[in-house]
């Protein structure tokens, strides 16, 4: 099958899916993000494949949503109400996908990049990997349930340094907290990555897919309900005049003149 904006490859019983806007920082158009749904969609349907790796093309893993879908756009809130709507059903698919799916993160991972990071079952990242909530800098609220993934992964108080300081954290310190399973070197990244997910397609295929499944149950009832809130959160927030400027000053690349309103 071709795809417009990932590479999609597989070998030994291991899917990559590649994100392949490297000149936009990987970020999540709405065709880059259908193309990643369908190759999920791929992965689950197909038997052969039995672990699943996701990764950015290039030096960045995701830096966040599209400013230029935003830009073009005559409501913000209602083009950010319907990318969430897109971005929703890729995160439920790897959840609900009962094999491994491995986050190989190369460079930064962003914004939406951090939420699609955060639904994989592992994270493991290059020495040279950051990660920054980034949405409420731009006057936005995250999305792709990154308000459930990422309290669990860190804890609560952690998450709400993220939310109200929006720090941007080196690779050491992801693993520090618990927001990465492992920091290897850049130039190893991709072959301990492959490593670990060729382990993995030799496993206990079903014991993997019931135990996702029990982690699901246990931690993850809220899941859709949780990606609903955020939808119309993001979709009021969008419609701020903070939004706005926050945008404004993100394509600008100047600091904010946030008002509150």
């Amino acid at each position: 099958m071709d795809f417009e904006s990932i590479i999609f490859e597989q070998a030994d019983n291991v899917a990559v899916i590649r994100m392949n806007r490297p000149k936009e920082l990987n970020t999540l158009s709405m065709t880059l993000v259908a193309d990643i749904l369908k190759a999920i969609e791929i992965c689950w349907d197909d038997s052969g494949i039995k672990a699943v790796v996701i990764t950015g093309n290039g030096k960045i893993f995701c830096a966040g949503g599209d400013a230029v879908t935003f830009k073009n756009s005559p409501d913000l809130g209602d083009t950010a109400r319907q990318m969430t709507k897109a971005f929703d059903p890729l995160i439920s698919g790897i959840r609900r996908m009962g094999k491994p799916v491995i986050a190989m993160i190369n460079g930064a991972a962003m914004g939406a990049g951090l939420s699609l990071a955060a639904a994989c079952d592992l994270r493991i990242c290059g020495a040279s990997a950051v990660f920054r909530q980034a949405y409420t800098s731009v006057g936005l609220v995250p999305d792709g349930a990154w308000s459930l993934f990422v309290p669990l992964l860190i804890g609560f108080g952690r998450a709400n340094g993220f939310i109200f300081l929006d720090p941007t954290v080196d690779a050491r310190k992801a693993l520090e907290i618990g927001l990465v399973n492992e920091v290897v070197e850049d130039a190893e990244l991709e072959a301990v990555t492959l490593k670990h997910a060729a382990r993995l397609a030799k496993g206990p295929l079903t014991a993997f897919a019931i135990a996702k499944e029990n982690l699901n149950r246990a931690m993850l009832t809220l899941l859709e309900s949780q990606l609903e809130q955020e939808r119309l959160g993001i979709m009021k927030a969008g419609r701020t005049k903070d939004a706005i400027e926050g945008l404004e000053s993100m394509l600008s690349r100047r600091k904010p003149d946030f008002k509150g309103e």
